[in-house]
């Protein structure tokens, strides 16, 4: 079964990461502000052995749906996904969790921190999360071709394997009674993010091993589920940065 991407980011980093196993390219066949841009593209998909074909503008607005898809769609296999037996068989140190993240421009935000600040995995339940949608890979300007992705029936379950096989779970909680910089993210981690609604449900946070908060200034006391997490990947980075030449330098 094949997916539908749109949008010319998307579409390139599909044929970057998938070469050849793009079974198609579809391109407005007149000629607008993006043109130039639209011909690179259909270049870069011929180089690739990918078949590039001229559709019409409304063929294109059917396909993409709720994306906006800039003159481009592509036809690509379904995005590989790992259950949580075979991500820990992966032996991962980061792994950003979602809980309810419903909003597919917050999902795909999410997903392009993710592979930015070197997540190993994005982890979330099937369920009352945001489907794996043209607009969610619009969002993640086609970071998600390049994401490690693992759905899960239960995440609190999910969560309780990770911490058996050596990983932390620290939930991000606007009432978390310590600083998110104050936590050792160096050992490896699950970095747990809830909805903008109503954050992390109790059952998810009983199955955490730390609520913590990212400390900010009044007037704002909180951040959105995509800044949130982006925040909390950049500083699992930067203290694994700083720790890097200390342990370079033992004996």
């Amino acid at each position: 079964m094949s997916r539908v991407i749109a949008g010319i980011q998307p579409v390139r980093e599909a044929i970057r990461a998938l070469g050849a196993r793009v079974e198609r390219v579809l391109v407005l066949d007149r000629p607008h502000a993006d043109s130039p841009t639209l011909a690179a593209l259909a270049r870069f998909a011929r180089d690739q052995n990918v078949p590039v074909e001229p559709a019409a503008s409304a063929a294109l607005d059917r396909l993409a749906g709720d994306a906006r898809h800039q003159g481009v769609v592509a036809f690509a296999p379904e995005l590989p996904i790992l259950d949580v037996h075979q991500l820990i068989d992966t032996c991962p140190t980061l792994v950003i969790a979602l809980d309810r993240i419903a909003d597919p421009q917050n999902f795909g935000a999410i997903v392009r921190s993710s592979v930015a600040f070197g997540a190993d995995a994005v982890l979330w339940p099937e369920h009352s999360s945001a489907p794996l949608s043209a607009a969610m890979a619009r969002a993640s300007a086609g970071a998600v071709e390049h994401a490690h992705l693992c759905r899960v029936g239960s995440l609190p379950s999910a969560l309780d394997m990770l911490r058996q096989a050596g990983l932390e779970v620290v939930g991000l909680a606007g009432d978390g009674a310590v600083p998110l910089p104050s936590v050792d993210l160096v050992r490896p981690v699950v970095v747990v993010v809830g909805s903008e609604g109503t954050g992390i449900r109790k059952s998810v946070r009983s199955a955490c091993d730390h609520l913590v908060r990212i400390p900010s200034r009044p007037p704002v006391s909180t951040l959105n589920a995509s800044a949130s997490a982006a925040v909390a990947l950049y500083e699992v980075r930067r203290q694994r940065d700083a720790a890097a030449p200390a342990r370079d330098a033992a004996p």
